[in-house]
C-alpha cells in the first residue's frame, strides 16, 4: 500500500491545469501562516525559493507540493486534501487573482496507513 501525504479534488486538478496553460509549470508550498493564512500557496515553478528546511510531501496534477519541516511536524499524522473554493487567494499565490482560491483540508491517517508509512520509511 501506498500511502500519499497530499492529494487533490477532481476540481482542484482541473483549476491546476488552467493555472498551468496560462503560467506554465507549477508549483506549491503550504503557507505557515501570517499574511496569507495557512492556505496552499501556488507559483510559477522555481519562482518560491525551496530551503533545506522544506519537505517534499508528493505532486498534485504533476505539479511538487512542499512545507516547511516545522509545520510538517504537526500535520504529518494527516493527509492533506488540496480543493479549491471561491474567493480571493493569497495575494502572492498565482489563484490570487482568479476568483478562486486554493484550500487545504485533511484527514487523519487510518491504522493501516500509518503502518504502510511507517514501512516505506524503514525500507530507504
Amino acid at each position: 500500500m501506498t500511502v500519499d501525504r497530499v492529494t487533490a479534488t477532481e476540481e482542484a486538478l482541473a483549476f491546476i491545469k488552467t493555472l498551468e496553460e496560462k503560467h506554465g509549470p507549477l508549483m506549491f508550498h503550504q503557507s505557515g501562516g501570517c499574511c496569507d493564512g495557512s492556505s496552499p500557496m501556488c507559483f510559477a515553478r522555481g519562482e518560491f525559493r525551496i530551503g533545506d528546511s522544506d519537505v517534499y510531501l508528493g505532486d498534485i496534477g504533476g505539479m511538487p507540493f512542499y512545507m516547511s519541516q516545522d509545520q510538517y511536524e504537526y500535520w504529518k499524522h494527516t493527509q492533506l486534501i488540496i480543493d479549491v473554493v471561491d474567493g480571493r487567494g493569497g495575494m502572492f499565490s498565482l489563484d490570487g487573482p482568479e476568483g478562486r482560491r486554493f484550500l487545504t483540508r485533511s484527514r487523519m491517517y487510518s491504522q493501516d496507513e500509518r503502518e504502510a508509512m511507517k514501512k516505506e520509511e524503514t525500507a530507504r
